[in-house]
């Protein structure tokens, strides 16, 4: 029969799981670290699971499917809510990859500044490795960006007071990684209301593709926003 049901665009689809946590019938499961629609039958087309997915990979579409089979979905529901073990596929199913869920962090109030003070964590997200994030997320409206190489946070002791704080954070390594982060970071600019870019590179040249690709970025997003580079020593200092 011809009916409207769910699509998934496995290319935006950053493998957050938010979507298989939020469709209630059970038909979206999470394998090798992308949402797939496993189960037709078990879509019922009211898509509870767009308003959820952060990279905007699910859509409606119309096209030949079976039909929504409600006794399946519900005899589905009574096996899990008997507490019949669970295989692998319905692991993942129940909480998507945990190290790509998408979370926003309210920290305690600011310490006051004291030598005995505790130091607190200022990163505002999650996740917040470049290759991770998702190019769509609440906290990215408004955000004043952090681009950072890895090593700065070992480098630069007090990276989280005088960078992090207020921003969201992104990291990468481009050498580790062997990518090209522009057009990630571009799609980052382009889709959301950024208002700042603050890039913090170490002094060393392979830290270069990292700044190259946010200027790229920056460049081909067709936004003016205002940016700077700050570059860290390795014996951990602020260069001019």
């Amino acid at each position: 029969m011809i009916r409207k049901i769910i699509r998934i665009d496995e290319e935006k689809c950053s493998g957050c799981g938010l979507c298989a946590e939020a469709c209630h019938e059970g038909a979206i499961e999470m394998v090798n670290g992308k949402a797939k629609l496993t189960r037709e039958d078990f879509c019922d087309g009211f898509g509870d699971c767009l308003p959820n997915c952060p990279a905007g990979a699910i859509t409606f579409e119309e096209r030949e499917a079976p039909a929504y089979d409600e006794a399946a979905v519900k005899a589905s529901k009574e096996k899990h809510a008997e507490g019949k073990p669970m295989n692998e596929t319905d692991r993942e199913h129940k909480g998507g990859c945990p190290g790509s869920a998408v979370a926003q962090f309210e920290h305690a109030a600011e310490q006051a500044a004291s030598p005995a003070a505790k130091p607190v964590s200022r990163l505002a997200q999650w996740p917040c490795q470049i290759r991770l994030l998702p190019t769509r997320a609440p906290f990215f409206d408004g955000a004043k960006l952090l681009i950072a190489a890895d090593c700065t946070a070992y480098t630069y002791a007090s990276l989280h007071e005088d960078f992090m704080k207020g921003k969201v954070t992104l990291i990468g390594c481009p050498k580790l990684d062997a990518v090209d982060y522009s057009e990630k970071l571009m799609a980052i600019l382009r889709e959301n209301d950024v208002r700042s870019v603050t890039v913090v590179r170490m002094e060393v040249p392979c830290c270069g593709g990292l700044q190259r690709a946010a200027e790229t970025a920056l460049k081909n997003s067709g936004k003016f926003i205002p940016w700077q580079v700050v570059t860290i020593s390795r014996d951990g200092n602020i260069l001019d």
